[in-house]
C-alpha cells in the first residue's frame, strides 16, 4: 500500500464514522435520542477506508484522485443515511444528478466510463424499469431515493460499468439476505433496503478495472 493510499484509507474510516454519527442525527428523527456507535458505524467506517484506501491504485491522475474521493463521500453519508434510517435524502441525490452530467460534459472523466449516450441511456431507462417492475410487489418494494440515486450513478458511471455495478449489489444483496434467512436474524416478509447494496454497488462499478 503506497502511502497516499495509506493515508485516504485513515480519510476514508475516519469520514465513515462522522457519516455516521451525522445519520445519527440527520435528517431529523423521529424518536427521540441520538443512536449510540453500533455495528453499522462499523461498517460505513471500514468501507470508507477500503473504498477511498483504494482510488490511488486505481487512478494515478491527481484531476481523476480528486473526483472520484469527492463522489465515494457523497455515496459514503448516503450509506450511513439508509443504513440508519432507509432513507437516500434529496439534498445529496439530487445535486449528484446535474453534477454528474457536468463531469460528462466537461470531459473530466477518465477513459473506460463509456460514452454520454449510454450514460443518459442507462441514467433514464434503469430507474425507470425497476420502478415499473416493482409496482406489483406495492409501495417500498424500491425506493424512490434509490431511483434518484441511480440516476446520478448512472449518468457518472456509464452504460457498462452501471450494469456491472447493480448486478454485484444484486448478488451481493442476495448473499447477505441468505445469510440472515439461515441464521434466523430476518423473515421472509422482513423489509430489507437495497440502498446500500446499490451504493457498495457504485463504488465496485468505479473501482473495477476490469470493466470499460
Amino acid at each position: 500500500m503506497s502511502p497516499l493510499a495509506f493515508v485516504l484509507a485513515l480519510v476514508g474510516l475516519a469520514y465513515g464514522f462522522a457519516a455516521d454519527r451525522v445519520a445519527a442525527r440527520w435528517p431529523a428523527h423521529e424518536t427521540e435520542g441520538i443512536r449510540p456507535i453500533d455495528w453499522r458505524t462499523a461498517v460505513v467506517a471500514a468501507i470508507g477506508g477500503l473504498a477511498l484506501g483504494a482510488l490511488p491504485g486505481r487512478f494515478g491522475d491527481p484531476p481523476h484522485l480528486v473526483l472520484f474521493v469527492v463522489y465515494f463521500l457523497a455515496l459514503l453519508l448516503l450509506l450511513a443515511t439508509d443504513l440508519d434510517q432507509r432513507l437516500l435524502p434529496d439534498l445529496v441525490t439530487l445535486p449528484l444528478i446535474p453534477a454528474a452530467l457536468a463531469v460528462r460534459q466537461l470531459g473530466l472523466l477518465p477513459d473506460g466510463f463509456g460514452p454520454l449516450w449510454g450514460a443518459v441511456a442507462i441514467a433514464i431507462l434503469l430507474p425507470a424499469g425497476l420502478y415499473l417492475l416493482s409496482v406489483p410487489f406495492g409501495a417500498g418494494a424500491i425506493g424512490i431515493g434509490d431511483l434518484k440515486l441511480l440516476v446520478g450513478v448512472g449518468l457518472l458511471s456509464g452504460l457498462v460499468r452501471t450494469i456491472v455495478g447493480i448486478a454485484g449489489g444484486a448478488l451481493l444483496a442476495g448473499v447477505v439476505v441468505l445469510a440472515l434467512l439461515l441464521t434466523r436474524r430476518v423473515g421472509l416478509r422482513t423489509y430489507i433496503p437495497f440502498g446500500p447494496f446499490l451504493i457498495i454497488g457504485a463504488f465496485w462499478a468505479v473501482l473495477n478495472a476490469g470493466v470499460g
